[in-house]
């Protein structure tokens, strides 16, 4: 099995994912701490982490907001060495 090799910006973010539990964290939360969308849909489509649109209520208004969380292959690329 071929191993990958993390970005430091990469390993920062699924370190952050790791750490906010069940819920994850907001895809604007992310992007706010430094990481960009690019980054955030790189490792989704490698299998580190998903993104899912909820519904969210502000107010009367009805929103959609993106929630990234960490995968199994997330955490064990993080475990990893490298």
């Amino acid at each position: 099995m071929t191993e990958l090799r993390l970005s430091a910006d990469q390993r920062r973010a699924l370190a952050m994912l790791a750490t906010a539990g069940r819920n994850g964290a907001t895809r604007a939360f992310l992007v706010a701490h430094g990481f960009g969308v690019s980054l955030i849909a790189s490792l989704v489509n490698q299998g580190f982490a998903t993104l899912t649109y909820e519904k969210v209520r502000t107010g009367i208004k009805m929103i959609d907001v993106g929630k990234v969380r960490i995968t199994e292959g997330g955490q064990d690329a993080l475990a990893a060495k490298g």
